[in-house]
């Protein structure tokens, strides 16, 4: 049966934006969800899902993402899928409605024999191929007014707190112990994440993202990086993290967790893991959502929250 699990990022999501947040990523799931339902693949309930949050303010990507040192938005984002390992990412473009939609034109659009891959396309030339691919584009005014309402509370510092773990079939219980709890800085941020498992036994995998608020002008984290934002293959499955992208990228979170799922770990215990290793290695904390071919789930975190949903079965979970 076909499954989709979004995420809206992990970080220390204040009380002011935790009811917005869960209620986003619950019309993403429905949306995916929706086009999961109509026969259509993996991708596109992936893409459709992450677009939704893209869309919607409360979260740092697209409408909603937060602004650099030059107070301009610089957007990253992955899209991939399993059955062919075809890929598309796109990394600080501007002006861009749905990065991720132009991470997929990128994938499908812009041909090169391998190797070497395509590089991710630089601004000024992303808003050229994408008014050329028929897609939305901002300016920047636009997009700076719709950051503005979050300036203050993901500025904050935070402290990871022990595991977090949401799943489709681990055994009940909400919290363990996971990471110590570490010192992480003002990174928090919400980068948005979806997989999916359609009815053809085809994964996908999409992450997009603002980045860390007041970042470096061309900063790129782990949200563009496939292997570390994201990764999708129909033989272990599809993953897509979410936290400090440092962290994330040294360690290769996507890939690490497959890799657990590829020995025959359960989706759960693979993210567990991984997100375990990534504290006690590189004091980094974050989380991801997972799905297996055979439709085991999870959505697991070691920040103080996570805003995610999933539905399975026609139950939608939260």
């Amino acid at each position: 049966r076909p499954v989709i699990v979004v995420h809206g990022g992990a970080w220390a999501v204040p009380d002011a934006l935790a009811e917005v947040s869960v209620a986003g990523v619950k019309a993403a799931t429905r949306a995916g969800n929706v086009t999961l339902m109509r026969g259509g693949g993996a991708l596109d309930a992936v893409e459709v899902a992450v677009r939704t949050m893209e869309d919607d303010p409360a979260f740092d990507a697209g409408h909603g993402a937060v602004l650099n040192t030059d107070g301009e938005v610089e957007l990253d984002a992955l899209i991939m899928e399993g059955r062919t390992l075809a890929t598309g990412a796109v990394s600080s473009v501007r002006n861009i409605a749905n990065p991720v939609s132009l991470a997929r034109a990128v994938m499908e659009k812009v041909h090169s024999p391998p190797p070497p891959p395509p590089p991710p396309l630089p601004f000024p030339h992303a808003p050229l191929f994408c008014a050329a691919c028929l897609y939305r584009l901002f300016t920047c005014e636009r997009v700076k007014t719709s950051s503005a309402h979050l300036a203050s509370p993901r500025a904050e510092s935070v402290t990871l707190p022990k595991l977090h773990r949401d799943r489709g079939s681990c055994p009940e219980g909400g919290a363990m112990a996971g990471c110590n709890p570490t010192p992480v800085g003002s990174w928090a941020h919400d980068t948005v994440g979806a997989v999916a498992l359609d009815s053809c036994g085809n994964v996908a995998s999409a992450t997009s993202t603002g980045g860390i608020r007041y970042k470096m002008v061309g900063r790129v984290g782990d949200s563009p990086v496939i292997g570390s934002g994201g990764y999708a293959d129909n033989r272990s499955g599809a993953v897509s993290c979410t936290g400090h992208g440092e962290s994330i990228l040294k360690v290769t979170l996507a890939r690490l967790i497959l890799s657990h799922m590829d020995r025959g770990k359960a989706a759960c215990e693979a993210v567990e893991r991984s997100l375990r290793y990534m504290g006690e290695r590189v004091q980094g904390g974050g989380g991801a959502v997972a799905v297996a071919p055979t439709g085991d789930w999870t959505a697991c975190f070691t920040t103080e929250r996570m805003a995610w949903a999933a539905i399975h079965g026609g139950i939608l979970h939260y």
